[in-house]
């Protein structure tokens, strides 16, 4: 499975993408930049000006290796696939239970469960790292707040209270990560979430690595046969990755805003890779960009133990070992989904 976590990034503006034998090629100016082997990739990603041959895509499609554009702020534009995967029994368990509001309701609670566990979690571990930290009981009493949410979703609901207690769960953390920024706080800082676009650095920052892990995920679920656009927590509009960011939420803690806090942390980004536009979005340099890149690819290659497996895995096998979970849920397999909980 370690070919699941080969991503290929391009984001030199007029590069174009090609097919040659077995092999996909990147070209600038008419000039081969590099040479990829089909067989090592699982998916790639393109920002901003980068067009492909149609002969690449079809190659790609007939290899089960998605293709993504995305403009350079990172917000996705479309995705050319091959033929969908998996059986049509499964999505129609997957479209019956989205139609049932019960059903949603113990999907949404589970998986808002473990956004809630691994946000505690990102909190505890700021404590335990740096315990001089400012702001310390803040992040305490935020520990504690959302312990007792996290309780709550242990019983049963509607989708209304668990979409309710998710967004109270969001605001606690969310009110004490800025106490997580310990270094460049000039160049990077936190007063809310601002999306679309983003305002300030550190959104830019979290609003790229979102957008990358819902792409991660997506691929996984259309991997076991799941149809992303159809969630439980998250509704459907059109074009909207729904099952995706339902199961992001329990990813993004982990995934996403701790490799966000490190990168600022250890100053491996820096204010000066960070430009404001006219309208007052925020984003990235090119070197900045990369430098994120890397970071996000290093990070799916660390092993932990998945606590449902109690096996060692990469971090980048998370979104398809918990698709996998849920479809094996859907199928009568297991007798409930289980989030993932980092340790």
């Amino acid at each position: 499975m370690k070919h699941l976590l080969n991503t290929l990034y391009v984001t030199t503006q007029g590069a174009y993408l090609s097919k040659e034998g077995e092999t996909v090629c990147v070209y600038l100016d008419k000039e081969l930049k590099l040479r990829v082997p089909i067989h090592t990739l699982s998916s790639i990603v393109c920002f901003g000006q980068v067009t492909s041959s149609p002969f690449l895509m079809g190659f790609c499609g007939e290899r089960n290796v998605a293709i993504s554009y995305l403009t350079e702020s990172g917000r996705f534009l479309a995705r050319v696939q091959g033929p969908v995967s998996g059986n049509v029994l499964l999505r129609r368990k997957q479209y019956r239970k989205a139609d049932d509001p019960e059903e949603s309701a113990n999907l949404a609670q589970s998986m808002i469960l473990g956004k809630i566990v691994n946000s505690r979690t990102v909190l505890m571990r700021t404590l335990r790292d740096n315990p001089s930290l400012s702001g310390t009981d803040e992040i305490e009493s935020a520990v504690h707040r959302l312990a007792q949410i996290a309780d709550k979703q242990k019983m049963r609901h509607s989708l209304d209270w668990a979409r309710g207690a998710e967004g109270d769960a969001a605001k606690i953390y969310f009110s004490v990560f800025d106490h997580m920024i310990i270094a460049q706080k000039e160049d990077f800082y936190f007063r809310g979430r601002s999306r679309r676009p983003p305002t300030d650095n550190m959104n830019a920052l979290l609003s790229f690595l979102y957008t990358l892990l819902t792409h991660d995920v997506a691929s996984a679920l259309e991997g076991v046969g799941l149809d992303p656009a159809v969630g439980f927590l998250h509704r459907d509009r059109p074009g909207r990755p729904s099952l995706a960011l339902d199961m992001m939420e329990e990813l993004r803690p982990v995934l996403a805003d701790r490799l966000a806090l490190t990168l600022v942390n250890r100053r491996q980004v820096h204010g000066k890779g960070f430009n404001t536009r006219e309208s007052g979005a925020v984003m990235m340099d090119d070197v900045t960009r990369k430098e994120v890149l890397v970071a996000y690819q290093s990070r799916k290659r660390d092993e932990i133990t998945h606590p449902f497996l109690n096996e060692k895995v990469s971090f980048g096998l998370v979104p398809h070992i918990q698709a996998l979970l849920l479809a094996r849920y859907l199928r009568g397999d297991l007798d409930a989904y289980p989030p993932f909980r980092w340790k």
